[in-house]
């Protein structure tokens, strides 16, 4: 899956369980979280495999649930140390989204492997010819169900973001506004 669909897919779960627990959208700060945790396992992975040749793949380390259980569980005492809870639960609904969302193309018969979850007890098939471009990658989804789908929970969830008013935006707004003040 592409950012775009796992941002889309983390918010539409966040959104569940903060109507869920608060009966409320959800809130500046944890939205960002989640944006960021939602991404966390590619801003990982990809790089440690396709640039620095240091993983398999680019599904590996911060896909595998051997690292993710403890990783979100671990950020959630420590946030909950600090009194920022809802942080560690936006993060660890995003992580975890991710992974799920990326096994769906297993599920529904496509070349995909499940694999990398429990990477590295199970191992996962190595890059025959080095990583994948993005255009490689963009091409290779095209015609692909999951590809397309991930426009329908991007729309979905972009119409639900602005129904909650945009949360996460206000933040990025305050801080850009501390770094170009507007003139007067």
């Amino acid at each position: 899956m592409w950012p775009i669909g796992h941002v889309a897919v983390a918010y539409l779960c966040y959104t569940v369980a903060t109507r869920a627990r608060f009966d409320a959208p959800p809130a500046h700060v944890p939205a960002l979280v989640l944006v960021l945790g939602s991404q966390f396992s590619d801003l990982v992975d990809k790089p440690l495999a396709w640039y620095l040749a240091v993983l398999p793949t680019g599904r590996t380390l911060a896909h595998s649930l051997f690292v993710l259980i403890p990783l979100t569980t671990a950020i959630i005492v420590l946030a909950s140390r600090y009194d920022r809870r809802e942080y560690g639960i936006a993060f660890s609904i995003g992580a975890l989204s991710h992974v799920l969302v990326d096994v769906t193309p297993a599920l529904w018969g496509v070349r995909e492997s499940a694999t990398h979850l429990l990477w590295p007890a199970i191992p996962v098939e190595e890059y025959e010819q080095g990583p994948p471009t993005i255009l490689a990658l963009l091409q290779d989804s095209l015609g692909q169900p999951f590809f397309l789908s991930e426009f329908v929970f991007a729309a979905v969830a972009l119409v639900l973001w602005r129904r909650h008013d945009y949360p996460g935006l206000e933040p990025i707004r305050a801080a850009a506004g501390r770094v170009w003040p507007t003139p007067s």
